[in-house]
């Protein structure tokens, strides 16, 4: 069905209905939003570039023309995009995989990087296929994202510490660190130190004190989260007034003034090809944790969010930092928490603070030489600490062992081996369990609770049962990987029971039976016909109903199909019950 234009529009460009809504008040809302967030997200897009091995100004880059975009084609009111930690690890090791020769090889592969993502997400989000995302449990993500906090905050020591370090995973980089330990910079340590320490007080601290002293609570928020911006300023000033970058400080340097650069990314089929499995992860992962902090905020506010638009808006604004001199961006958890409760009430707040980025590119970067690459590393530790959560591990240990199995692999092998492998494995590692949870299902024999109409596991339940009956009730869709053990179920069940006349199989919990189920229930019915006993289905599904009706297999069905289970044990329990009449009578309404 073809929509109509101005509601095909209005589902590619969500502006167009928040933005026929726009007032002052919500104006000013956004603008304080915005001046908050710009705050924050300066030093942190800084940061989250050096942590990708990139020049520092290709975070701001990230932070300007992709805001601009999400704010066309996003529908979160809250969601703030750009840089952020595991992104810009997995920008490293993709990009790190090549070999490059070069900072500018290696930045013009993190540009096509970023438009290879963007090109996904936009084909994912026309073709509405967010739903692929759903391959990605919440253990696994919650085990990558604590394993590569793990990871980011190792790879930053080298920066605290004023060492040369390298390495794509936890192993390599404590080898690293271990072996260049004599080489620490104290000058640098003691920056590194001092940073690290007063950004972990400003983030408790600061807002409780300055609410103490009778600041107004949103001026104290702003000066609370304009700590990082503080230790910029402090650092890099007596940095500069003592030369400490002559005493092995290591420092940003020149960062370019000016606009981005506008272009597109260069077309190199070997790195284009080198870089595609990288870009699929990036945007999946990327689609996950965004579309999970876009959902978590707009349920506050009772809005809600288009996850396939959502692909669209992630897209676009990955395409735009590719053609702006940027990496892969997506919505930041910390960012967006910040820009919803500063006020933040629809995406122009991220198009307001692509201004103060685009401003602070402007006039601001000559400031930024003598920073210490200490502060931003400090930055960087104390944004992903707040993201290890191991809690993940007891609790999945304590509800479903195979969770925890999925948890544990991707924490372990993403720190053993590094974050593509941790997450591809975990990726494939729930799958498997999946299917083999789904190839043995819950099989439960059930009976009538007496004084009742309904149905519980004989097991469980005090329950009236008929020696001529067996009622199996089967807690899972039908499918390839489970109709076998199906068959050998029932068999095992019925071969000795010479009582037995009718089987009933209750399908209230099955919503799908494929064709290879198909093909065991009529040999399941065949060898049951064969032992002189009745298949009979109950509670079967509409839509199950309806594609079962466009074969034989009712046709040919030994037994019934009832509405209810205990319509079906009230009609087979009645002397000279009609269990074998003309097939086509045999089949009663289903829902």
């Amino acid at each position: 069905m073809t929509l109509p234009p101005l509601k095909a529009f209005k589902r590619y460009l969500p502006i167009l209905d928040w933005g026929r809504h726009y007032s002052r008040d919500t104006l000013t809302n956004d603008l304080v939003a915005a001046v908050i967030v710009t705050i924050m997200l300066i030093p942190q897009s800084l940061a989250y570039a050096l942590l990708a091995g990139l020049p520092a100004e290709m975070g701001l880059y990230a932070s300007i023309l992709p805001l601009v975009a999400y704010a066309v084609f996003g529908t979160s009111r809250a969601l703030a995009v750009g840089p952020v930690a595991v992104v810009s690890l997995m920008t490293a090791a993709a990009v790190g995989n090549l070999a490059l020769q070069g900072t500018a090889e290696y930045a013009a592969a993190a540009i096509i990087l970023a438009f290879l993502s963007g090109l996904i997400l936009l084909i994912m989000g026309f073709f509405r296929l967010g739903f692929l995302a759903n391959f990605l449990s919440h253990p696994v993500i919650a085990g990558f994202i604590t394993a590569s906090g793990i990871i980011i905050a190792t790879s930053q020591l080298k920066h605290i510490l004023g060492i040369p370090a390298s390495g794509h995973n936890l192993l390599e980089l404590l080898q690293s660190l271990i072996a260049n330990l004599g080489q620490i910079s104290i000058w640098t340590l003691l920056i590194g130190i001092s940073s690290t320490a007063f950004l972990f007080w400003v983030r408790k601290g600061l807002k409780p004190l300055l609410l103490a002293r009778g600041i107004k609570p949103r001026l104290a928020d702003i000066l609370a989260k304009a700590g990082p911006v503080g230790a910029v300023a402090v650092t890099t000033l007596v940095t500069w007034i003592f030369g400490l970058h002559k005493h092995g400080v290591a420092i940003v340097g020149e960062v370019p003034q000016g606009l981005p650069p506008l272009g597109l990314p260069s077309f190199d089929w070997e790195i284009w090809t080198g870089l595609f499995g990288s870009a699929v992860l990036i945007s999946v992962i990327g689609f996950v944790e965004s579309v999970s902090v876009a959902q978590t905020l707009a349920a506050k506010r009772r809005q809600r969010i288009v996850p396939d638009q959502e692909l669209i808006g992630l897209g676009a604004s990955n395409v735009a930092a590719a053609i702006s001199g940027g990496y892969p961006v997506t919505g930041g958890f910390a960012r967006s928490v910040v820009n919803y409760d500063a006020g933040a009430e629809t995406p122009a707040a991220g198009a307001f603070t692509a201004v103060g980025i685009l401003l602070a590119a402007l006039a601001l970067t000559p400031l930024l030489y003598f920073l210490p690459k200490a502060t931003l590393a400090a930055t960087i530790i104390v944004a992903v600490l707040s993201l290890v959560d191991f809690s993940i591990l007891r609790t999945t240990w304590n509800y479903n062992r195979a969770d925890f199995a999925a948890v544990a692999a991707t924490i372990l092998l993403t720190l053993g081996f590094g974050v593509e492998i941790g997450v591809s494995s975990g990726v494939g590692l729930s799958i498997f369990l999946f299917l083999y949870r789904t190839s043995r299902p819950h099989i439960a024999e059930v009976g009538l609770v007496p004084g009742t109409e309904h149905f519980r596991n004989i097991n469980r339940h005090k329950v009236e049962t008929r020696p001529e009956i067996l009622t199996i009730r089967v807690d899972e869709n039908l499918y390839f990987a489970n109709a076998r053990y199906l068959e050998d179920y029932l068999y095992d069940r019925v071969v000795a029971d010479c009582d037995l006349k009718h089987v009933i199989l209750m399908c209230s919990a099955v919503n799908a039976i494929d064709t290879s189920a198909l093909e065991s229930l009529e040999a399941i019915d065949a060898r049951l016909r064969d032992m002189g006993i009745s298949l009979h289905l109950s509670e079967v599904k509409g839509p199950v109903m309806d594609r079962l009706a466009r074969t034989h297999f009712l046709h040919d069905l030994s037994g019934r199909v009832f509405l209810s289970q205990f319509d079906a044990v009230q009609q087979l329990s009645k002397p000279g019950s009609a269990a074998n009449r003309p097939a086509h009578a045999r089949v009663s309404a289903t829902d």
